[in-house]
């Protein structure tokens, strides 16, 4: 397996609330024989203004994240949406070789995994019944997985990097990309609308009989998990990389 130089990109909610998932990128990508660097001075992406219809003001955000990550070969973070930005939005500020470079070259976990190194059993064992969620970004945007409403042949990176793994029992639920309500912003401006979707996206869930859920957004989880802390309901959340670095090679 060939050695990159990465940057790894930590969302903002992933370094304040769910560290466990920065530090299970890391030691994954470290464990398959990367080079793996944390740039100090990193901070959000820009995607919450942008989403907030401050664009224009996350112009600093944006430069700021070419700066730190410029040099490097590869970007990966375990965020769909986060990666989506930067390789859909950076596209109002200056378009230079350097700009251009850090929009192709930053990618979401799965899909580093999947289509750069090539990443096929990681020889892991969680024995358990597991949903997969498909957050809009990374179906949509970078196309993680097949979207139910097109003609064509069904895959999912998320699903070829879990089904090898022992143990494991991948639950067909009923709706598989239904949107979880979180939205970014959308939570925060409309919550009861979200709340009704995250709470319809748990039943389908139950019904099914998961014992986690799982997807590469944090964002998603955390909003699913808020519901089903409130709701005191017994299934529970998981971050893709927490189960492919449970034990891998």
């Amino acid at each position: 397996m060939k050695n990159y130089s990465i940057g790894l990109f930590i969302p903002c909610y992933i370094d304040m609330f769910y560290p466990q998932v920065g530090i299970a990128t890391l030691e994954l990508l470290e464990k398959l024989g990367q080079t793996v660097k944390y740039p100090e001075k990193q901070t959000c992406c820009g995607q919450p203004m942008a989403n907030s219809g401050s664009e224009k003001d996350a112009k600093a955000t944006y430069l700021n994240f070419v700066r730190n990550f410029q040099d490097f070969d590869y970007i990966v973070t375990p965020s769909g949406s986060c990666a989506y930005h930067v390789r859909n939005h950076y596209d109002i500020i200056e378009q230079t070789d350097v700009v251009k470079k850090v929009r192709e070259t930053t990618f979401e976990l799965c899909e580093f995994l999947t289509d750069i190194l090539k990443v096929d059993d990681l020889k892991i064992h969680f024995p358990h019944r597991v949903g997969i969620h498909n957050s809009c970004h990374g179906l949509r945007g970078l196309k993680l997985a097949s979207a139910s409403e097109l003609i064509e042949q069904r895959y999912s990176k998320l699903h070829r990097l879990l089904e090898k793994a022992q143990g494991i029992e991948l639950v067909e639920l009923d709706r598989n990309d239904e949107c979880c309500g979180f939205g970014g912003t959308f939570s925060i401006f409309e919550p009861d609308v979200s709340v009704k979707m995250g709470k319809d996206r748990i039943a389908d869930h139950e019904r099914n009989g998961v014992e986690f859920i799982t997807a590469a957004d944090m964002s998603c989880l955390m909003h699913l998990e808020g519901i089903i802390r409130r709701q005191k309901r017994p299934i529970q959340v998981k971050h893709i990389i927490e189960i492919l670095n449970s034990n891998a090679l």
